[in-house]
């Protein structure tokens, strides 16, 4: 599949109105410290929820217009008001000139992650019979959530994401972006017991599969190709045309994803400039 500018535009928006929205349902919440934020920057946002947490970062900039030096500056105080670097999430399919303006500024280019996408219509994905995936978009969402957040304690192979964070900030940042409008939460059993997690939001005709987690112990199981499978066939029950993953290279959860059709769309470059 072939993914231009104007695809990974469309993605790049979905991915900003995600993480805007958890850092906005967050703060609504008041599960997040004081100086939280979300502002928009030539299209993308630019997002704080609190200390340490994986939502602490500029998305979507680079496919509506390039953002000032001014713009650049406003974003950069409002990280050092509140101690945090400025972390920015470049897709590589975006305008050139953002990439130079930020090494200008002195942002060092820290990791990568993958987008990867599959077409939907027409096309159906078998569910292994050992596993179990059920919906859980009930209130109750402590076992999801448990689930999931130590499925991503213990991190599985391919190349580190460069980042830790505390589990009760993963945990509110979890919770906060299944809460957002859109998405759905998936628990995959095996032996009758809770053995993985996942989520979905579908919006705009895309399906963006998020929060995959397998306990240690059930891994190599067929957990995750459970997840992935109920998932993508609920997405295009739903009328999705596009599904779309984002993972760290060389992954179990990129082999998983590509062995299920999914092909490399872009890359997103990790850009950090440390608070003066």
């Amino acid at each position: 599949m072939f993914c231009d500018t104007g695809m990974a535009g469309r993605i790049e928006r979905m991915e900003t109105e995600a993480i805007a929205g958890a850092v906005r349902t967050g703060l609504w919440n008041a599960s997040s410290a004081p100086g939280g934020f979300a502002h928009e920057i030539a299209g993308g946002a630019a997002c704080f929820a609190g200390p340490n947490s994986p939502l602490n970062k500029v998305v979507g900039v680079g496919f509506a217009g390039v953002p000032s030096t001014t713009r650049w500056e406003a974003v950069e105080r409002a990280y050092a008001e509140v101690g945090a670097p400025v972390q920015v999430e470049l897709a590589h399919l975006a305008d050139p000139r953002i990439g130079a303006e930020l090494t200008a500024r002195g942002y060092r280019l820290t990791s990568f992650e993958n987008v990867l996408g599959v077409r939907l219509p027409g096309r159906t994905w078998p569910v292994p019979q050992s596993v179990r995936v059920r919906r859980d978009d009930g209130d109750d969402v402590d076992t999801w959530l448990d689930t999931v957040v130590d499925g991503f304690a213990t991190p599985d192979d391919g190349l580190p994401a460069g980042e830790e964070f505390p589990r009760d900030v993963l945990a509110t940042v979890i919770r906060d972006l299944a809460a957002t409008d859109g998405t759905h939460r998936y628990l995959a059993y095996r032996a009758g017991r809770p053995a993985g997690g996942a989520s979905v939001r579908m919006t705009g005709g895309i399906a963006a599969l998020a929060g995959a987690a397998t306990l240690p112990e059930h891994r190599r199981q067929g957990v995750q190709t459970a997840l992935l499978s109920t998932r993508l066939n609920a997405a295009s029950a739903a009328g999705c045309d596009l599904a779309v993953v984002t993972t760290q290279p060389g992954s179990t959860s990129q082999k998983n994803s590509q062995s299920q059709g999914f092909t490399l769309l872009y890359t997103r470059a990790v850009l950090v400039k440390d608070p003066a």
